[in-house]
């Protein structure tokens, strides 16, 4: 679970590093706190970076189009793993080293093409099963 403030990692190829939690969407039982599945509303705090080199030229739209976001873009992201432990119905806890997450538009379509990074496969029982499936691994 990640509160208000909260910084995430992001495991997508869309060009931001690090977000920054401001609100979770419809998750009024929680008091701002999000689990793995939920929908928040976060800004990049730090992204990579666009070379001068490739900015500059035209012709190299494929590297362009590589980086979606930069830093202070407002966006909305799926947490895919959390340090807090989460029980499953069969009773196990689960538990990872970091809290990420992968950026969503507004249709709930992810904006990256590839995930970099182990999700939790709770998320296929929330209806994200297009992540689940492009993650190279879903413990």
């Amino acid at each position: 679970m990640i509160g208000l403030k909260g910084t995430v990692n992001i495991i997508d190829n869309t060009g931001a590093l690090v977000v920054e939690c401001v609100n979770v969407l419809k998750n009024k039982s929680s008091h701002g706190h999000a689990s793995i599945g939920d929908v928040f509303v976060c800004v990049v705090q730090k992204a990579r970076p666009i070379s001068l080199t490739s900015a500059g030229a035209p012709s190299s739209g494929s590297t362009l189009t590589s980086l979606k976001v930069k830093r202070g873009d407002v966006q909305r992201a799926v947490l895919v793993r959390s340090k807090q432990p989460v029980q499953r119905p069969d009773g196990r806890w689960i538990r990872f080293d970091d809290n990420a997450a992968v950026l969503v538009n507004k249709k709930n379509e992810m904006i990256g093409t590839r995930i970099g990074g182990v999700v939790s496969s709770d998320l296929r029982l929330k209806g994200w099963g297009k992540i689940v499936s492009l993650a190279p691994k879903a413990i």
